[in-house]
Parts: structure tokens; C-alpha cells; sequence
């Protein structure tokens, strides 16, 4: 990762990380139990000013953009993957809000001051048997008009980070049917958390069921209207940025481990052997070339004028680095041994963890789907070119 950073900027916020890793990863036995969630992890990214790290500067923010938040996120996860998945929602929607700037001005200008102040954001857009709005799913959610409020009702599935929420984003169907974004602020009448997360992946996510009764708000806390959407979200690396930490963590397990057991029957330290040799060189090669693509398409989007344009390059690295991912974890494995599957031992819950990713945006079927489309029409063009 090292060979990643390029400024005394970054740098600095690398160290500010590492130097919290080994605390993490001490904690991380505590995040398999049900109702879990790292509020430790979390203070002690807030005092190092981590929620506020794409927060532009002059509404009191770090002012860092797409490269060093995919950098912090990498190394939050080496520590902790579901404090990285977790606080990666707030840091990254902020971001993309940095990016386009739309959301509505009033509840953005004050939004801004309450992150300041250390308040945390996620939307909670997914809901159960409605199927994913990636796939054009409708919210059965509604908002409905009384004056100057509206009363938001329903239900929405993996909220992220639902204990620490101060205000949750949520996306509601309109009496005209019409989608639009509201701020639902956490403390408000109506608003409860139903703890469903029973994942065993990404326990500590704390993705529980935002539940919404009646609850009323002013019409001012619509924060987007009906159709406005960002026209690129290279935010989302902070997913695969996530999964790779996680590799990363189980790789260093995995070569320590390697370099030090001595079975009584070798003589020697595993590492030495031909076999894992192979096995380290392989992981170590799929490691750096998933980081090359990562940070490739994060300085590809930055460069770029036209962000949409960007869409494929995004969806690819997301899929390729989460594959990448889950074998460099299952390479891992199959070096430390049956005793990796042991619950005193981290790679059980690195195992686990990291194939969480092929659930997070955007699914793979889709971007299969549409890359079919695109070649079937390509060479369907042609064939009609040559037959004219």
C-alpha cells in the first residue's frame, strides 16, 4: 500500500490509522456477537476528525477527496472491516454530495454544520420484498403532504450503522408517485430501530431495520427532489477498498504466520517451503494488482471531465477487486490450516467478512447483464453494417 501514497498528506492520515489498527483488530472478537457494533472504533476515528474528512473546508471540513478516502478506508478495514464498511457510508455520501452539490441548499447548509459537530449520515434506501432500487425497485415507503410537513411511513432494510445514525436519508414514494430523499432526523417521535441483523458476515455493521411510524417532518428536510441523482458515484470504491483491506489483513495473518510455526516434523518454518512459497507469491501478486487497478480508476475518475462516463470502469474494479478479495483471503486459509477456521482466530471472521462484498453495489449480475448487452449490440451493428 505504501507505494500508494503520494503526498506528506496522506501519509499522515495513514499513520493516524495504522497506529489504531492494532487497537481495532482487538476488538474485533467483540463484533461476532449479535446486536454488536464498534462504537469504540468509531469515537476514535471521530477524534481524529475521520467523519469529517471529505466535509469541504469552508463548512469546517478536511477538504480530501476520492484518492485519500480510498486510502483511509483500505486501512481502516486492515484493522476493523465493518468499522471501515460502517463509517465508509457517512465519509463517501458526503463526498459524493462534495462532487454534484444536490442536494436541496437549506438542509444542506445545516447538514454540514451538524457533521462538524460530529453527527453521523447513512440513506436507508432497500427494503424487504421490494427488491433493490439498483433494480428500479419503487419504495413503498410514503411520504404524504399535511401542510407544511409531510408524514414519512414504512420500513427500510439494511440501515448501516443504524446505532450511531443522527440523520437517516431516506428515499419515499409521493402521492403523485413520485420519489423523492427526505433527512429523517434518529431522535424524532416514530423512529426506531428494529434489531434484525443476523448476518454472519459483517456483524458489526449493525445493519438493522429502520422502522418509520407516522413520523412527521417539516417540508424543508426534503434534501432531493424526484429524478435528481448524481451523475457518477466513485464513492462506492470504498467498497472494494474495504474488501482488500480485509485481504490485506488476512495476507499479513497468513505470512507471519508462515514465517514463524515450525512443525516438529520440518524442522523449520513453513514459509521456507516451496509450496507456501507459491502460494505467498500468489497472493502478494493478486494483492498488488487489485491495488493497481483500485487506485488506477480512482485517478482515471479525478482526471476525468465527464464522470458518467466513468460508470464501467467503476463497476469492473468493484467486481474484479472483491473476487481478487475472497481469493487472496481463501489463499490464507489454506496456509494457516484447519486452525484458521478456529473462533479464537481472526481468519475465520476475515473469510467471512470479506464475501459480504458480492452483496454491496453494484451486483454482478447486472454489470454482467449490461456488458452482454453492449457486446451483443456491437457485433449485431456490425453484422447489419456488412449485410447493407
Amino acid at each position: 500500500m505504501n507505494q500508494f501514497i503520494k503526498t506528506p498528506q496522506q501519509q499522515l492520515l495513514i499513520d493516524q490509522i495504522r497506529s489504531l489498527q492494532p487497537l481495532f483488530q482487538s476488538r474485533e472478537p467483540e463484533l461476532d456477537e449479535r446486536g454488536s457494533f464498534p462504537f469504540e472504533n468509531i469515537n476514535d476515528l471521530k477524534k481524529m476528525n475521520y467523519h469529517t474528512l471529505t466535509l469541504p473546508k469552508e463548512h469546517g471540513g478536511q477538504g480530501f477527496g476520492l484518492y485519500e478516502y480510498v486510502l483511509a478506508q483500505e486501512a481502516i478495514a486492515e484493522g476493523s472491516g465493518a468499522t471501515a464498511l460502517s463509517i465508509g457510508w457517512h465519509v463517501g455520501i458526503i463526498l459524493e454530495y462534495t462532487e454534484n452539490h444536490h442536494w436541496l441548499e437549506e438542509p444542506a447548509d445545516w447538514l454540514m454544520t451538524e457533521i462538524v459537530n460530529g453527527a453521523f449520515i447513512n440513506t436507508a434506501a432497500t427494503e424487504a420484498n421490494a427488491g433493490s432500487p439498483a433494480r428500479g425497485a419503487l419504495p413503498r415507503t410514503t411520504v404524504v403532504s399535511d401542510g407544511d410537513s409531510y408524514i414519512v411511513t414504512g420500513q427500510k432494510t439494511y440501515t448501516s450503522m443504524a446505532p450511531a445514525l443522527d440523520y437517516i436519508f431516506v428515499t419515499a414514494t409521493t402521492e403523485n408517485d413520485e420519489v423523492i430523499t427526505v433527512v429523517i432526523p434518529r431522535q424524532l417521535d416514530g423512529v426506531s430501530i428494529d434489531e434484525t441483523w443476523d448476518m454472519l458476515a459483517m456483524r458489526g455493521t449493525a445493519s438493522h431495520t429502520l422502522l418509520l411510524d407516522h413520523v412527521r417532518i417539516p417540508k424543508t428536510y426534503t434534501l432531493k427532489r424526484s429524478g435528481v441523482t448524481a451523475p457518477a458515484k466513485g464513492w462506492l470504491l470504498h467498497i472494494p477498498a474495504c474488501y482488500i483491506g480485509i485481504a490485506a489483513a488476512a495476507r499479513a495473518y497468513a505470512v507471519e504466520f508462515a514465517a514463524n510455526y515450525k512443525p516438529a516434523s520440518l524442522g523449520k518454518p513453513i514459509a521456507e517451503t516451496p509450496a507456501i512459497q507459491q502460494t505467498i507469491g500468489e497472493m502478494e501478486l493478486q494483492l498488488a494488482t487489485a491495488r493497481h487497478l483500485l487506485y488506477g480508476t480512482v485517478e482515471r475518475y479525478n482526471l476525468t471531465d465527464n464522470k458518467a462516463e466513468m460508470d464501467e470502469a467503476l463497476n469492473i474494479t468493484k467486481i474484479a477487486i472483491t473476487h481478487a478479495a475472497m481469493e487472496i483471503v481463501d489463499k490464507a486459509m489454506k496456509i494457516v490450516g484447519s486452525r484458521a477456521l478456529s473462533e479464537a482466530n481472526p481468519m475465520h471472521r476475515h473469510y467471512l467478512n470479506v464475501r459480504a462484498g458480492l452483496y454491496n453495489p453494484p451486483m454482478e449480475d447486472m454489470v454482467k447483464s449490461q456488458l452482454a448487452a453492449q457486446a451483443i449490440q456491437q457485433f449485431t451493428q456490425q453484422l447489419e453494417t456488412e449485410v447493407k
